[in-house]
């Protein structure tokens, strides 16, 4: 998957935008991240939870891994050169919807 794919499908979301994070570029809604790129492009890093993300990483832990965030895993980093176009579109919507207000993920 290309970074351009991700970026059109995330921003494809109601009222998805996307804004700078310090030296990340986010895709927010309603002002919550729900995905960022790290400066590489190569790589997206999704929050999702844990049933989410542990079969990924288990299954392909060459494209999947665990985002840290401190001591917390929060989601899972993504190389998007070996990562399917339908997987990253799943959790980029499982993300959007656990952070979307409820009248948007409806």
């Amino acid at each position: 998957m290309k970074l351009q794919q991700a970026r059109k499908f995330a921003l494809s979301l109601p009222e998805a935008t996307e804004e700078p994070h310090f030296e990340y570029t986010s895709f927010r809604v309603n002002g919550k991240i729900f995905a960022t790129v790290p400066p590489d492009e190569k790589h997206l890093h999704v929050f999702v939870e844990e049933e989410q993300r542990a079969p990924l990483i288990a299954a392909e832990p060459e494209t999947f891994e665990a985002l840290h965030w401190g001591a917390k895993v929060v989601g899972v980093r993504i190389a998007l050169a070996d990562a399917k176009t339908d997987t990253v579109e799943r959790l980029l919507l499982q993300s959007w919807t656990r952070k979307a207000p409820k009248r948007l993920s409806k």
